[in-house]
């Protein structure tokens, strides 16, 4: 395969020890990108796997789940996917067959508020919520809805702001108090004073490629559980 060392000068030599240690390399990161290859393969395998087997009662953990714990849900979508409204409205449908009453519906570019319309009509006995200042009715028979968007959560906070500076900042300035600093509860009062404060969801589902919220109003999330 090679040529006699002794026949060969000290540059043609080298020229082949770097190709065989090129080679090397080369079977080593192809045999590395096998074994990831490899499990992530075996992981994706087992998580269809067990999704299935959740789906037919199987582990005994998930058959005895208290929904009722979850009062507000809030679904955040990767807004690609958001474009599906039927796979929207499926899962709308699935929820209120666990017993889900309240939703939250999410997407950075509204793309699910575009659908509002749509949504309301297509899922049984869907109403949707008008806000905070109106308590939140559970309905018995079907689902009530919130659609936002990334947008809600800017005009939230420029809403608030504006709010806190014309309320709280002149008539400091006015009183000659210099040494105010905004605290977490007067955020919270300004959001809800402008109408923008929302319902804290106890637990946000997101479904989209990466493990975050997309933008959600990060003010609602502080007590909530993401998957």
């Amino acid at each position: 395969m090679f040529a006699d060392a002794r026949s060969m000068g000290p540059m043609s030599i080298k020229v082949e020890l770097q190709k065989i240690g090129i080679l090397g390399l080369q079977m080593i990161w192809h045999f590395l990108h096998f074994i990831v290859s490899a499990s992530y393969f075996v992981v994706g395998i087992a998580t269809t796997l067990e999704s299935y087997l959740i789906s037919w009662g199987f582990p005994c953990k998930y058959k005895h789940l208290n929904i009722d714990r979850v009062q507000y849900l809030a679904i955040v979508v990767e807004s690609d996917e958001a474009y599906n409204t039927l796979k929207i409205i499926e899962l709308l449908e699935w929820l209120i067959s666990l017993g889900i009453r309240s939703v939250c519906l999410y997407d950075a570019e509204g793309v699910l508020k575009q659908s509002k319309e749509i949504i309301l009509k297509k899922v049984k006995n869907a109403s949707e919520f008008q806000g905070i200042d109106e308590p939140l009715q559970l309905n018995k028979k079907g689902i009530t809805l919130e659609f936002i968007s990334a947008s809600d959560g800017k005009e939230a906070i420029a809403r608030a702001a504006n709010f806190l500076l014309q309320n709280k900042w002149r008539k400091t300035n006015m009183s000659g108090d210099q040494k105010q600093c905004l605290s977490e509860s007067q955020m919270t009062e300004a959001l809800k004073a402008v109408g923008c404060g929302g319902l804290d969801p106890d637990l946000i589902l997101v479904y989209g490629p990466t493990r975050c919220h997309f933008g959600f109003p990060a003010w609602r999330i502080r007590y909530t559980e993401i998957l």
